[in-house]
């Protein structure tokens, strides 16, 4: 049985994908904002690894977790806003 879906449920899809991902990202960033020092001492008992190290490796992470959800989620909702 073949699936089809309309442009308004793709619409909804990337709409929804999007938020869910901004949402977790703005998480991500408070949790290292307000709770970085607690987040680090969890992690540094299972890795060896510098507070800076940790820093740096937490930037990388929220840096790549917003460009997939730009290019993935938020660009292809506004294409579709575009085109229906």
């Amino acid at each position: 049985m073949e699936t089809v879906m309309t442009m308004s449920q793709l619409q909804n899809f990337f709409m929804w994908c999007s938020i869910i991902n901004v949402a977790m990202l703005l998480i991500s960033f408070l949790m290292m904002l307000c709770a970085s020092d607690g987040i680090y001492k969890i992690h540094s008992k299972w890795f060896k690894i510098s507070k800076e190290q940790f820093h740096a490796i937490w930037y990388q992470f929220l840096a790549f977790y917003k460009i997939g959800t730009i290019l993935f989620c938020i660009v292809p909702y506004v294409a579709l806003l575009i085109v229906g």
